[in-house]
């Protein structure tokens, strides 16, 4: 019988890339870490003997805990967290359930950037349409849920990089860019090793609206429109990718579970 506090890797699997997906919390000891250095999409490293510090980090929000093999540490940090009143869960099996289930995304450590005061800091040009919003929804749901955003004048995006170490994004003649045909959305799941079958038909989508190619996508053509509408409707950058966040979580779900469905009138017409 599964214990009431634990999730199943393939249950972990289906909530990654939502809205409702938990805190997924890497307490690997450094020695098993380093033997392996891959996360869980949207994990974040702590230290099992720091639960208070756990505690203030997540505010609150559920928290799936990941060891190893899924016994002592996470069990354990998982009861004590509960006995504190920070609700959590272990993942059963640990990481090497994670690692050897069919399917699942592993993210490089290393192609993660530096964090700034506890979280990665990404600036890129202000007044976003596309990319610039598809980016950090990706990042904020699969690298960093943490992660912070700066929107510039075009001309101050390096500048504010080299002052703040901020990683620059969707500029040209910088890493996390344009490649060829692809735009950055596309460079991110390549190094973030984020390819799936749902989110290379986002990134497809994507592509498609963010360089005018809407052959590529026939849903293109209802992305550029939601994106300059939403562009239009909001003045601050910051309130407006909050509102685009909830575009590409709909989207996303299309991509997982609704593309293969069509709507047509009457109802139940063959």
């Amino acid at each position: 019988m599964a214990a009431p506090n634990e999730i199943t890797a393939q249950n972990l699997l289906r909530l990654i890339g939502t809205p409702d997906c938990p805190v997924i919390v890497d307490i690997q000891t450094d020695a098993d870490f380093s033997a392996d250095p891959f996360l869980i999409p949207g994990s974040v490293r702590h230290p099992h003997s720091d639960p208070d510090g756990l505690i203030a980090r997540l505010q609150g929000r559920p928290a799936v805990i990941v060891c190893q093999k899924g016994k002592k540490l996470s069990q354990g940090l998982t009861a004590l967290l509960n006995a504190k009143g920070q609700p959590a869960e272990y993942l059963a099996g640990g990481i090497y359930a994670w690692r050897d289930m069919p399917g699942a995304m592993r993210v490089p450590a290393a192609a993660l950037p530096d964090p700034v005061q506890g979280a990665t800091l990404w600036v890129t040009r202000h007044r976003p349409r596309i990319d610039r919003i598809a980016c950090p929804w990706l990042i904020r749901r699969f690298v960093d849920p943490d992660a912070v955003f700066l929107f510039v004048s075009p001309g101050e995006v390096m500048g504010v990089a080299d002052r703040f170490g901020a990683v620059p994004f969707d500029v040209e003649g910088v890493f996390w860019s344009h490649r060829g045909d692809r735009c950055s959305f596309d460079t991110m799941i390549d190094e973030f090793t984020l390819q799936s079958p749902a989110l290379d038909r986002l990134a497809t989508v994507i592509r498609a609206a963010d360089t005018d190619r809407h052959d590529l996508a026939p849903q293109a053509a209802g992305l550029l429109a939601l994106s300059v509408g939403l562009s239009r409707q909001y003045r601050d950058d910051q309130a407006q990718l909050a509102a685009g966040l909830p575009l590409y979580d709909a989207f996303y779900r299309w991509a997982r579970d609704g593309h293969e469905e069509g709507h047509d009138w009457p109802a139940g017409r063959d």
